[in-house]
């Protein structure tokens, strides 16, 4: 199809060939520059897709690729309708940075390992905030844009007591020889247990599943004899196994190795850079806001306090809008506290996923209580507590 722009020049050639026969009423050459001109901005308006935040602000609604079987990072209770999770903290945060209400106005899109990167595409879903690592392949590949990584993770291997004995295998992986092994079709977890087992020559046989209740139904009647996937799932997968009578006094155990590094977090469609930053710079808020000890509760207090020229820095994080948004939709400059309102800082947002809630926000990771999965000395740590979750300078 002929772009709009060589469409104009080539009616500009066949006027000024016109006009030149009409003698003195010939165009000048600023009338061709300025037409040219006219052309050029045209195409570009023509060739520039439009931000899917702006798609979102007309909408009303964010739609958000989600999981919701995996507690802890994203889980639908069927009995009440509540999500709770890592994951869906982050879709609340994206939402109100957005100026949405985090309660009404998203619209969550159970987005599988096999479909989640078509609804991405197609526009299905707006953004993708469901366990998925951080690629080349996918990121060079599958029309996808990675934003913040909300949990750095790592595979692991949930194993049936009954077809391999915890303590004569050492806890150990290495002592799976010729396991039966639920893994989910076309997903990294799949390459890298084979990549792992075939490195140490260990058998093995693979069985298909398309999700993770699939793989738990295979496990729990014994068509599996391990089932793998990220650490952060295996875990709640045990924890909820353990609880529900559903493994009939069989022990399940996780092996201690981690198969692979798996940092997780959001994806946006490629070419969207304005909405991409807004998703990244939320998770970047969040973790900036745990560091300066801004908490949901009291951000707004924060925020007047800092303001007088007593913390330059936090009085930016808190009221100004830092350049993000499009221009027809630049984020409010409170856009950092309806987030901190949504989802609290990153701490706290872990907490109400993996622990009991009662952290506040400010005391550091061995201040968490009841944890599902212990944050202290691990990745997910902030940088000053040994970990890697490091934000970059909100200014």
């Amino acid at each position: 199809m002929r772009s709009l722009l060589a469409t104009t020049m080539m009616l500009l050639m066949m006027t000024a060939a016109l006009a030149g026969c009409a003698g003195s009423d010939a165009l000048t050459q600023e009338d061709v520059d300025a037409a040219r001109e006219e052309g050029r901005a045209a195409g570009i308006a023509e060739a520039t897709p439009v931000s899917t935040l702006d798609t979102i602000i007309d909408r009303g609604t964010m739609k958000c690729g989600v999981k919701e079987s995996q507690y802890g990072m994203g889980y639908l209770d069927a009995g009440t309708g509540v999500r709770s999770g890592l994951d869906i903290s982050y879709c609340r945060g994206v939402a109100a940075a957005l100026g949405l209400n985090p309660d009404t106005d998203i619209e969550y899109i159970p987005a599988s390992g096999s479909d989640r990167f078509d609804k991405l595409a197609s526009g299905t879903i707006d953004v993708l905030i469901r366990t998925t690592t951080w690629t080349t392949s996918r990121d060079a590949d599958l029309n996808a844009d990675f934003a913040g990584m909300n949990f750095f993770d790592g595979q692991g291997i949930l194993v049936r007591g009954d077809a391999f004995d915890a303590e004569t295998s050492g806890n150990s992986a290495s002592a799976l020889n010729g396991a039966m092994i639920c893994v989910g079709i076309g997903t990294t977890t799949e390459g890298n247990m084979v990549d792992w087992f075939d490195s140490r020559d260990i058998e093995f046989t693979s069985v298909p599943v398309a999700d993770a209740a699939e793989a738990t139904a295979k496990f729990i009647d014994g068509s599996c004899d391990a089932f793998t996937g990220d650490m952060s799932a295996m875990v709640a997968k045990k924890w909820q196994l353990d609880g529900d009578g559903s493994m009939d006094g069989v022990a399940i155990w996780i092996a201690s190795e981690l198969m692979s590094k798996e940092p997780l977090g959001a994806a946006t469609r490629d070419m969207d850079s304005d909405f991409k930053d807004v998703v990244a710079w939320v998770w970047y808020g969040m973790v900036t806001a745990e560091e300066m000890g801004v908490t949901a509760a009291n951000a707004a207090a924060m925020a007047t306090a800092s303001c007088d020229g007593s913390d330059p820095g936090m009085c930016r994080l808190l009221t100004e809008n830092l350049g993000l948004g499009t221009t027809d939709n630049p984020l409010a400059g409170t856009w950092m506290q309806a987030v901190l309102a949504a989802s609290g800082n990153y701490g706290e947002a872990y907490d109400d996923a993996f622990c009991d809630g009662t952290y506040d926000g400010v005391s550091g990771s061995a201040a968490m209580n009841d944890c599902l999965i212990s944050r202290v000395g691990t990745l997910n740590a902030l940088v000053s507590e040994g970990g890697i979750q490091y934000a970059p300078a909100m200014r």
